[in-house]
């Protein structure tokens, strides 16, 4: 393996610094996303139970 230069730590610690603003950007996105699901879920799921009960279920 070669010697690591100050010029090749330089560019990968910026690369490195990069890459992780991009993966927490992503976290931020994908935790957006989950918030969104799981409301648009309650959403359907109070829907479901505000509905009259099925006649032909078995709940009676």
């Amino acid at each position: 393996m070669t010697e690591a230069t100050p010029e090749t730590l330089t560019r990968e610690n910026a690369y490195l610094k990069t890459r992780v603003a991009q993966l927490q950007s992503d976290v931020a996105d994908l935790s957006a996303e989950i918030d969104r699901l799981r409301q648009e879920r309650e959403r359907l799921h109070g829907r479901r139970e505000a509905r009259a009960p099925n006649p032909l279920g078995s709940g009676q």
